[in-house]
């Protein structure tokens, strides 16, 4: 049976036989609903690559304390995926967040695009983000990833032009284009960008955009995909062509 996962704000400098203080929610979670006791082992994590595993010596309401036996620090996964997800409607946000956090994405950019039903705005923009957050907190913990993904505040089609800019590759899904996501050549290492458009599918102006800031427009296949699902999609079909699947 896999040891329980909890998240902590730093193991910088944490080594064998320290104690480590588990504080707040993540306390209250292992030891009021996981029920976690003194003499049970548990994995923590920073979710900046170190992982520590240990043995609870001290619980409390809000608190617990763990010896660490074993301390482990891992390099960050390259090449890095970064996943523009265009605002789905509904609960589909969440979902796509937790399969790409599952997949292995480092960084999620929520984006309204033209074409998004959802919209962000105020309060509701702030409980969202937050919501998306929560949910690859989880589903990185689930997936046991000593690396977290980030979820960036939500982005507009001018800050997406600029991350394609940037990116050793990046690629726009899209039904109508060409070229197969398949005949891509992925970099070993730097950053890769996948953009993932709405239920209602890109604009003209949005895939030019992305096209003359580098990006290649492509196509997976004969099947049109959710835009909850083409991102995992997508990016399992890049990352078994790297080093991160070998």
């Amino acid at each position: 049976m896999s040891l329980p996962v909890h998240l902590v704000p730093s193991l910088d400098g944490v080594r064998v036989g320290d104690p480590v203080v588990v504080e707040g929610d993540e306390a209250h979670h292992a030891v009021a609903v996981r029920r976690l006791r003194a003499g049970e082992r548990v994995v923590l994590t920073d979710g900046l690559g170190a992982t520590v595993v240990g043995t609870i010596t001290t619980t409390g309401k809000r608190l617990l304390e763990v010896v660490a036996d074993e301390v482990t620090r891992e390099p960050e996964p390259t090449p890095q995926v970064v996943v523009v997800q265009a605002l789905p409607k509904g609960d589909r946000g969440e979902l796509a967040v937790e399969v790409l956090t599952e997949v292995g994405v480092g960084e999620i950019v929520p984006w309204a695009a033209a074409r998004s039903v959802a919209v962000w705005k105020g309060e509701r923009a702030e409980k969202s983000l937050a919501r998306w957050r929560s949910t690859a907190r989880e589903a990185a913990k689930q997936a046991r990833r000593p690396w977290h993904p980030t979820v960036a505040p939500l982005a507009s089609t001018d800050d997406v032009v600029a991350l394609v800019a940037a990116a050793d590759l990046a690629v726009v899904l899209h039904e109508d284009a060409v070229a197969p996501l398949a005949s891509l050549d992925v970099p070993a290492s730097g950053r890769v960008v996948v953009v993932v458009g709405p239920e209602g599918g890109l604009t003209d102006d949005e895939v030019a955009a992305f096209v003359a800031a580098g990006a290649v427009s492509v196509r997976m296949g004969a099947e049109v995909l959710r835009t909850s699902t083409a991102g995992v999609a997508a990016v399992a079909a890049l990352l078994s062509r790297t080093d991160r699947w070998g």
